[in-house]
């Protein structure tokens, strides 16, 4: 078992950045490649992006590309998704979530996905 659990949401204007940062407990964190997922309200949820377990390979959605960075810390068992240049379409509640496989985080499909945290809400204002 894995716990997750996200923190840094808020509100900021569009053009802001914001961190974001998962917790994770239980066992072994670098096991588990991780990945950030939204959900906007009235949409389904959608992949935002992927590390590695080693934290080596990363992946974004095109709607991100140059604008969030994922990074992790196997130390502190935590993945953080800075999100930079924020637009008001950004604005959603924001998911980590932890599967054994990179490649079933790339797929994209949230299916695929071991674990979930509870989400933190982001709201960028125009």
């Amino acid at each position: 078992q894995v716990q997750l659990v996200e923190s840094g949401g808020g509100l900021v204007q569009a053009g802001g950045s914001l961190r974001l940062s998962c917790a994770a407990s239980g066992r072994s964190f670098s096991s588990y490649a991780m990945g950030w997922f939204r959900q906007a309200a009235g949409k389904e949820r959608e992949f935002v992006g992927a590390i590695s377990r080693r934290g080596l390979s990363t992946y974004y959605a095109d709607s991100v590309k140059g604008r969030f960075t994922i990074s992790r810390d196997n130390a502190k068992n935590t993945v953080d998704l800075q999100m930079n240049s924020l637009k008001p379409e950004d604005t959603a509640v924001y998911y980590c979530a932890a599967t054994p496989n990179y490649g079933t985080v790339v797929a994209g499909t949230s299916t695929g996905m071991d674990y979930w945290g509870k989400g933190t809400l982001v709201t960028v204002s125009s």
